[in-house]
């Protein structure tokens, strides 16, 4: 008996960290090309990723949702422009349940470690619930899903109720409180004007004003989704037109930063139609090109601002008290509750746990410059793939839209080595140096680079921090198919299953 057979609890051909719109997309690819023995792992009790971890009050995707969702799965029947929370996790469900996804998924099962085992060609497992093996590691967990807290001296001794809008605490009653909200990010522009009404005073304590476009959402009318019930055509036109829409916003960091001038005249004129008070409006008022960070659509956060109980706060906090927060100048605000809507960590915890054929683990890697291969390989980690990867995200795209192209790279990937008896597979490191010159080369005059902001699209030493700086269609083209001159390929010699008898 080999002397790894009595560790082996079981084995998988195909085991996939997430279950979100990356693992899900997968596992429906994967079983349409004929792949039935695969395994999601997900942490959680329930599927949909970050979809089901955020349910702030107002919690809503910032792209439409006739765009926000798989091609393969279109949804005639969304009740507005752009689906809020519990519409995008119900679709969600309805697509795993459809295609019979939700079998093959572990639910409150969490991965621990994977560690590359060369020897016998298998990724080893560790997770919540017992030990495992696979041929295939695909991560699916998404970047959005984990809380990053700032660093305030003295939050400890906060006598008041503390929490993140991803662990939002709905036993907690806001009306009458004096809240303080971190953070003026994507989170905070959406459960802002929710809480502005019923709170006694807020204070939002912004860094950098966000450039805020209109959202123009709306209720969709029952004419308009039976029509689209009866003529699949127009969901295609309609899900094509806000593509284009989308696209072009690339503009202005791809082509030439002048095209700026039309959003931030977008920015402006919301502005001074929603911001009565001149000195406010300043403060609101970004100091940098639109795009350098994230923009943001909403109709509701500017004249949220605008009432008499809430204050922005710019200067920076120089400590929490038991029951108030002071700051550098000297100024203290009593405060009840304290929310932070300061995004997320930018390396899964996951990307700790893979730990590849050196014993260095991607989040090391990662450490020290970002990178990946189409943000879907990485060079050292065989048999492993990933959705929305480093340089596998785009500034200007729905994410769904890359996931989508990564899973066809991905599917094709494991066709390749199925059809041609191939065991181990992994990206050669010439061909992912290369791959991160040319990502570097056409972000050097990016407006993510010299927009004149700090954002979660740079890293600390002021470089692209993993957007792809190129058209999305450009990007699913290069993922059409599977490279495979760009792999080191190794025949299947010995299936796992004989070894382990």
């Amino acid at each position: 008996m080999p002397e790894h057979a009595s560790e082996l609890s079981e084995h998988r051909r195909i085991v996939i960290v997430g279950a979100g719109f990356g693992g899900i997309g997968l596992a429906v690819k994967l079983r349409a090309a004929g792949f039935e023995d695969l395994v999601i792992l997900e942490r959680a009790a329930e599927l949909g990723g970050t979809w089901q971890a955020n349910t702030y009050p107002g919690c809503a995707c910032d792209v439409p949702s006739q765009l926000y969702s798989y091609s393969f799965a279109p949804n005639p029947d969304w009740s507005r422009t752009y689906g809020r929370q519990p519409e995008i996790l119900a679709y969600l469900r309805r697509v795993a349940t459809e295609y019979d996804v939700v079998r093959h998924i572990r639910f409150e099962t969490e991965l621990l470690d994977a560690r590359w085992d060369d020897r016998h060609t298998v990724w080893r497992v560790q997770t919540s619930r017992g030990a495992l093996t696979a041929d295939v590691l695909i991560s699916a967990a998404g970047i959005f899903a984990e809380p990053k807290y700032p660093t305030l001296p003295g939050l400890e001794r906060f006598a008041g109720t503390t929490f993140h809008s991803l662990h939002w605490d709905h036993q907690h009653d806001l009306t009458g409180e004096r809240v303080a909200v971190i953070g003026t990010g994507a989170s905070a522009v959406q459960f802002v004007p929710e809480i502005q009404p019923i709170v006694e005073r807020l204070l939002l304590f912004q860094r950098s004003a966000p450039w805020i476009v209109p959202r123009m959402d709306r209720p969709t009318l029952g004419l308009e989704r039976l029509l689209l019930r009866r003529i699949p055509l127009a969901q295609r036109a309609i899900r094509g037109g806000w593509y284009a829409a989308i696209e072009g916003f690339g503009l202005i960091s791809l082509v030439d930063k002048r095209f700026r001038h039309p959003y931030e005249a977008l920015g402006r004129l919301q502005l001074l139609r929603q911001v009565r008070d001149p000195a406010l409006r300043a403060t609101l008022t970004p100091d940098y090109i639109i795009g350098c960070k994230r923009a943001i659509f909403s109709d509701a956060y500017l004249p949220a601002l605008d009432r008499p109980n809430v204050e922005v706060v710019t200067e920076a906090i120089a400590e929490v008290r038991a029951h108030s927060i002071v700051l550098r100048d000297g100024t203290e605000h009593p405060v009840d509750t304290i929310v932070f809507g300061t995004g997320f960590t930018s390396i899964p915890s996951a990307y700790h746990r893979y730990i590849g054929r050196h014993g260095r683990s991607i989040a090391d890697l990662y450490d020290r410059e970002p990178q990946s291969y189409l943000g879907a390989a990485v060079a050292g980690f065989p048999n492993f793939f990933c959705t929305l990867g480093p340089f596998g995200a785009a500034g200007n795209q729905s994410a769904v839209y890359m996931i989508e192209s990564q899973i066809a790279y991905i599917v094709d990937a494991l066709k390749t080595m199925r059809d041609n008896g191939i065991g181990r597979i992994e990206l050669r490191p010439e061909v992912q140096d290369d791959f991160l010159d040319e990502m570097e080369r056409r972000s050097a005059d990016s407006v993510w680079l010299t927009g004149g902001c700090q954002s979660y699209y740079t890293t600390a030493d002021g470089r692209n921090a993993g957007l792809y700086p190129n058209w999305s269609f450009e990007y699913r083209w290069r993922t059409r198919r599977f490279d495979v001159e760009s792999y080191d390929l190794t025949p299947q010699t010995v299936k796992l299953k004989e070894v382990s008898r």
